[in-house]
């Protein structure tokens, strides 16, 4: 039986001489060996976890984050095995390799079998080049396929790093990879990351920083590594401190990416498109009106939300007789006013209602000097219809659907919140059917929820606080009973220190009461990576910022890919939507698309946009562009899938074409972030006029990896 970690094909004899693989194949030995320990000690303490009682509060917490923490990283040594190994590389100074993985990896005796790819320690094997070494005699990197290795790279950086090295091609692993066929799931491309990729990786999470690139320069592999590698190296990012969230242009994209974050020890990232942010956003559709479109994209109609709030925080100008009991009192307009100061600042308007009743109360209570007592006194106010009535009325709970819907139907109220709209625009922002959702209200609603909070919050508070209530009640009840068997006098002070509140406190387990599950998008995120970043409108940019107050961000995208127009600097756009501390990386190397394809493709968005960030190609197809008639659709699919046992491609245009597991069918906008094979578009001068159009034929082109076909009708 072979036990060999390699399995080189017979044209890569020379590889698998034992001069050049045996120290790795001891290494592979010690790996495998620390593997089989490490996943059985984990799998024995996460059984001690899950069979541990509970406990309460926070070490109720605490033990599901330990639970959590262990399940992830047994499943993720579990998927790997070996292949958790990257490659290797050895110092000019010190001749022993060292290895890097996606995880970090030591001997029962402590001794480093793996290094974490996102130690600083590691960075060499991603940045070194010739001219910067970074200290590098060697670098190996591996292939793996099916947990075994099927080819290696070497690449030297000394004169006499040569001796011991099979291959020497510097960029053959990353041109393999290159030539590798696509498949639903993004492939793994974490071995061959390049130098100038890298250093946007590992560059440090303060402010705003802007990846901008063209088709093919890797950035959303830069978006997804630089995702892990700040969890990893930040610990302001961690999960207690809010972690980070990573958005994604739509579905099909996010399921293509699906495995990369887990594949790089991430599991616990939140991912999502803008849609995902809000319950309406499954359902919503475009803006069928484009001025509308126009208008509701703007922050300012956002920040009208605040105005659209406040017409409802307006105290009583009047005084009343508020009746209690047996007396009258009174409360004055400027007992309203202070009591609608109660609320703490940033706190949303439906949960600030139970503060301003809670102020009015002690006005009220402040005022009575009668002889009844003050619980009866207080429950009478409670039920005081008419003060109830003027609270509802001066300070009601608000739903944001009703309420954003009030701004599309009552042209009076959308001139009051946003009075530098024109007659025209109110006019053209009323509709019939005001909750029938588009994509452009998706930001108006969420400015809405967050500023007004869960109109249903409050009920739920006090039913927790009754739950609370009773629990404590039940408690003390145990606790006499305790006292009550106690049978000597040390039990019996024992018992009593029970009565403590802190400990009642203690006994009291508030987190396993029935309570709301929190939305787990809402945020505060301590950093948001957001993908295909230049599709974003100003008022869809408010969405995220609400939930990033440190305003720490990764912004990748390409202006030339920017369906609505992008004339502006990055740095223009970020300072107008809120961003100021902004720090611009460029990636200009094109590793994916063929030179043929881009010879195509480049006149296409420079007769729209000349200045567009065009990559350049580095490598060639050897296939060049064809074209034909649409009748010709089904031959040259059926063509490729006889001749191409694996790989994926796709068809953009085609409404009526069927998709399969191997032939996609996409609209040019949903193929944005995705790459294939083959791609073959249909009547690409049907796609529109003007820069959509000529951005949507722009992009369906560079998604081809290998091969593109253009057919026409005509």
């Amino acid at each position: 039986m072979n036990t060999s970690a390699f399995d080189l094909p017979d044209h890569l004899s020379p590889k698998a001489d034992p001069r050049l693989i045996a120290g790795d194949e001891q290494h592979f030995a010690a790996i495998a060996a620390s593997l089989d320990r490490t996943i059985a000690d984990l799998s024995d303490r996460l059984d001690t976890e899950r069979k541990a009682p509970g406990g309460i509060g926070q070490a109720a917490m605490d033990r599901d984050q330990e639970i959590h923490r262990l399940t992830a990283r047994l499943r993720a040594l579990r998927r790997f095995g070996l292949d958790l190994c990257l490659g290797h590389i050895v110092s000019a100074d010190h001749p022993e390799p060292v290895y890097i993985g996606r995880l970090g990896l030591t001997d029962s005796t402590g001794r480093r079998l793996l290094l974490d790819w996102r130690s600083p320690a590691a960075e060499p094997f991603f940045g070194a080049t010739h001219a910067n070494p970074m200290g590098l005699a060697s670098r190996r990197r591996y292939r793996w396929t099916r947990g075994r290795v099927s080819d290696y790279w070497d690449e030297v950086f000394t004169s006499d790093g040569f001796e011991g090295h099979a291959a020497l091609d510097d960029q053959s692993a990353f041109i393999a990879s290159l030539g590798g066929s696509r498949s639903a799931r993004m492939r793994d491309v974490l071995g061959t990351i390049q130098a100038d990729q890298d250093a946007i990786i590992r560059a440090g999470s303060s402010g705003a920083l802007v990846v901008d690139g063209g088709p093919g320069t890797g950035k959303t592999v830069v978006a997804l590594h630089r995702t892990a590698y700040l969890l990893y190296s930040d610990p302001r990012l961690g999960h207690r401190r809010g972690g980070v969230l990573f958005v994604g242009p739509h579905e099909p994209y996010l399921a293509y990416v699906a495995d990369v974050l887990p594949s790089l020890g991430e599991e616990g990232v939140q991912t999502c498109t803008l849609r995902d942010l809000l319950p309406e956003g499954a359902a919503a559709t475009a803006e069928a009106d484009p001025d509308v479109a126009t208008l509701k994209s703007s922050a300012d109609l956002v920040k009208a939300i605040e105005a659209a709030v406040r017409f409802y925080e307006e105290p009583p100008a009047k005084g009343m007789t508020v009746t209690a009991g047996e007396s009258d009192l009174w409360l004055s307009a400027d007992d309203w006013a202070d009591a609608f100061q109660a609320a703490g600042p940033g706190t949303p308007h439906n949960e600030a209602r139970d503060q301003i009743w809670e102020e009015l109360l002690t006005i009220l209570m402040d005022k009575y000097d009668g002889d009844e007592p003050e619980d009866l006194v207080r429950r009478s106010l409670l039920r005081n219809r008419e003060l109830l009535t003027t609270v509802n009325r001066a300070w009601p709970l608000l739903d944001a659907a009703d309420l954003v819907g009030d701004l599309w139907s009552v042209p009076a109220y959308l001139r009051k919140c946003a009075p530098w709209l024109s007659p025209d625009e109110v006019r053209k922002l009323q509709r019939g059917d005001v909750q029938a959702w588009t994509a452009s209200d998706l930001p108006l609603l969420d400015a809405a929820r967050q500023r007004l909070g869960d109109p249903e919050a409050s009920r739920r508070q006090r039913q927790h606080r009754g739950a609370v209530a009773v629990e404590r009640e039940r408690m003390t009840r145990v606790v006499d009973d305790l006292i009550e068997a106690a049978d000597d006098e040390y039990g019996v002070g024992l018992v009593t220190m029970l009565r403590g509140e802190d400990f009642q406190d203690a006994l009291v387990d508030e987190a396993a009461l029935p309570d709301t599950d929190p939305d787990r998008l809402a945020g505060p995120f301590a950093h948001i990576v957001v993908d295909e970043a230049q599709e974003l409108t100003d008022a869809e940019w408010q969405m995220l910022l609400l939930r990033c107050p440190s305003r720490s961000f990764t912004i990748v995208g390409d202006r030339a890919q920017a369906r609505h127009g992008f004339t502006e600097s990055w740095q223009e756009r970020l300072e107008r939507i809120g961003l100021d501390r902004i720090n611009l990386a460029s990636l200009s190397i094109n590793y994916r698309t063929p030179k043929e394809v881009m010879a195509e493709a480049e006149p296409v968005i420079r007769a729209v946009l000349p200045d567009a960030n065009v990559p350049a190609s580095i490598r060639g197809g050897d296939v060049p562009v064809a074209h034909g008639s649409v009748s010709e659709l089904a031959s040259i699919l059926d063509t490729w899938l006889a001749t191409h046992a694996e790989g994926v491609a796709c068809v953009i245009g085609d409404p009526t074409f069927r998709g399969t597991s191997r032939v996609r069918s996409l609209t040019p906008e949903l193929s944005k972030g995705l790459e294939f094979d083959l791609v073959v578009l249909v009547d690409p001068e049907d796609f529109g006029a003007g820069i959509e159009g000529a951005v949507d034929r722009y992009v369906a082109m560079t998604r081809a990896t290998q091969q593109l076909v253009i057919l026409t009708s005509s």
